[in-house]
């Protein structure tokens, strides 16, 4: 019931637009209905009415005709095509507003979350599940009640035609019921195992489709192929279990339904024998048991395909569940300054709560317009640390400040817009150069975007492209070299204009002459900045105004490039052998 709930909240904004359907779908059901006792009035009235005349039977039967033509060609075409739209309608709108939230959900997620769950796994409960609730709205709360509405209208009619005939009629419907319970317990787990197992295929795929060039440098395909039949073969012994199951359920369910139309052969062959029944109304109430069960049938289909989005939902509604690591508490504050100052005080940090300490004891300070840069072997923790300060992660003990306000005590939102990070790996999006660039400001006008494509030393290449500004640059900007893509990057940051700048090994994986064009943009970005860098090649922070040695997440040493020298510790030795490689 509890997951029932949980979907009328989506429900709720178009429950008026559903009751319309309903009353819409009740005249379209109920229009044919009524066929069968034109049927019984045309045989047993007119057909087999021998004190009629020719002629007025005709004429007689030409008006009946007329008048079921209009009635099922003028009147219900209209009806039909208004209940298929309006459910259609409801049902693109609900699932509408399920994906924004799902989507929105998926926004505010921790990273922590990302990193221990497969990208597929969540397009798969994002998209096939989120589809398949759809019927719980078309299937549970339109048609299903409208099969009830047409049974019970049919049963009506039987049963002023012959209520014995309609006791015969009906008389497995029990069988039906006990049918229902025994096998669609068992469906709906089947089904939730087929849907998990489709989203182990999509995980699959999509984790290889991002690493095919490692694929490929190992010359692995065979090996992957035989990985994904695996994978293909456990999607496919649970999807041929549902398969048995269901049809099972359509064999048992089938059978019951052609016992009863021999039941009333057979009793309302014998009533016509015996004068007991007009042949029109056998007729007619033969036409009744199709639309009984019909109905009936679609009920049972009905069942199987709610069982289906039952679980898909339970899927959904799982994700939608997944608690989030961190959020705004109602007294957040809004960061709203133009310089800010940083303070970490006796930070200690893990990732997992059982696992070890990543960073121990951290303190320091960095003022307004004051680059600190933190090296160290890998491993350190200088990625986990910058990785704070934006709130990717909270920390267990101690504090990290902004403007002598803990980070926590502020609304992320206002927190990360003060924050612009240059990494190593800058994620570009599908889409145009200016669409990338504009990620830092989406409002931005085009002569800032050109502006910050300047101060980034990208306006250059941005030009020389085939479309210059509205170049696709390929998912995750593959058609752009590495430096291009990080110029890109750093635009972007230069357009957002934040107080404080975080540049997390942003040139080590770059050629010389990259990293000279970005370096000199780098130091303008810094300008009158709070900038902290992580760097891997030392010659790029020797003008730092403090360096920080990290070693086993803990601060080993602090001071300026001259200071650190003289001291011939940790960071002496490790510039002095990148000097000699160099």
């Amino acid at each position: 019931m509890k997951y029932w709930k949980a979907y009328f909240v989506f429900v709720k904004p178009y429950l008026k637009w559903i009751i319309i359907t309903l009353c819409i779908g009740i005249l379209k059901f109920s229009i044919p209905s009524l066929l069968p006792l034109i049927q019984k009035y045309v045989i047993d009235d007119i057909l087999l009415n021998h004190t009629m005349s020719t002629s007025d039977q005709i004429r007689k039967l030409m008006m009946i005709l007329g008048g079921t033509l209009f009635l099922f060609v003028v009147v219900r075409g209209p009806i039909e095509y208004a209940r298929q739209y309006f459910a259609q309608y409801i049902t693109a709108r609900i699932l509408y507003d399920l994906r924004n939230r799902l989507y929105e959900h998926l926004q505010q997620l921790s990273l922590r979350f990302y990193q221990n769950t497969k990208v597929g796994e969540v397009i798969s409960r994002f998209i096939n599940d989120a589809e398949q609730t759809k019927n719980i709205v078309e299937v549970g709360m339109m048609n299903v009640w409208l099969d009830l509405f047409t049974l019970i209208f049919v049963l009506g009619f039987m049963v002023y035609l012959d209520p014995i005939l309609t006791l015969v009629s009906v008389a497995i419907l029990p069988l039906y019921a006990l049918a229902v319970k025994i096998l669609y317990k068992r469906l709906k787990k089947l089904t939730k195992d087929r849907s998990a197992a489709l989203a182990g295929i999509q995980a699959y795929l999509h984790e290889r489709i991002q690493g095919i060039s490692v694929i490929r440098s190992f010359a692995l395909e065979r090996y992957d192929r035989k990985q994904f039949e695996a994978t293909n073969a456990a999607f496919l012994t649970k999807g041929l279990a549902q398969s048995r199951w269901n049809a099972w359920t359509f064999a048992i369910i089938n059978t019951l339904t052609d016992v009863a139309p021999i039941l009333v052969i057979g009793y309302g062959g014998y009533e016509v024998i015996q004068g007991n029944l007009t042949l029109g109304t056998f007729i007619a109430f033969f036409g009744y048991l199709d639309r009984l069960y019909g109905p009936l049938k679609r009920l049972i289909n009905s069942s199987t395909v709610l069982t289906q989005a039952s679980a898909s939902w339970e899927r959904v509604l799982e994700l939608l569940h997944e608690p989030y690591d961190m959020k705004d508490t109602l007294d957040s504050k809004i960061l709203e300054a133009d310089a800010c100052e940083l303070s970490f005080r006796h930070v200690n940090f893990k990732y997992q709560e059982e696992g070890k300490w990543v960073l121990k004891d951290i303190s320091f300070d960095v003022s307004p317009g004051e680059m600190v840069a933190f090296v160290g072997m890998s491993g350190g923790g200088k990625s986990s640390l910058v990785g704070l300060i934006p709130r990717f992660y909270d920390i267990q003990e101690g504090s990290i400040t902004v403007n002598h306000v803990d980070v926590r005590d502020y609304t992320m939102e206002s927190l990360r817009s003060h924050i612009g990070m240059v990494l190593q790996d800058n994620f570009l999006f599908s889409g145009s150069v200016r669409d990338n660039i504009l990620l830092g400001s989406p409002e931005a006008p085009d002569a800032q975007v050109i502006e910050a494509a300047k101060a980034a030393n990208a306006h250059e290449f941005i030009m020389s492209l085939p479309k210059g500004y509205d170049t696709e640059v390929g998912e995750r900007g593959v058609k752009l070299s590495g430096g291009q893509k990080q110029r890109i990057a750093i635009a972007r940051v230069f357009l957002k204009d934040p107080p404080i700048l975080i540049l997390d090994e942003a040139t080590s994986a770059l050629d010389l002459e990259s990293e000279h064009l970005i370096q000199q943009s780098l130091a303008d970005l810094s300008a009158r900045r709070t900038t902290i860098v992580v760097a891997h090649r030392l010659s790029t922070i020797t003008h730092a105004d403090r360096i920080v040695v990290m070693k086993d997440g803990e601060i080993a040493e602090s001071g300026t490039h001259d200071a650190l020298m003289q001291a011939d510790g940790i960071y002496a030795g490790l510039y002095n052998i990148q000097h000699l490689r160099a």
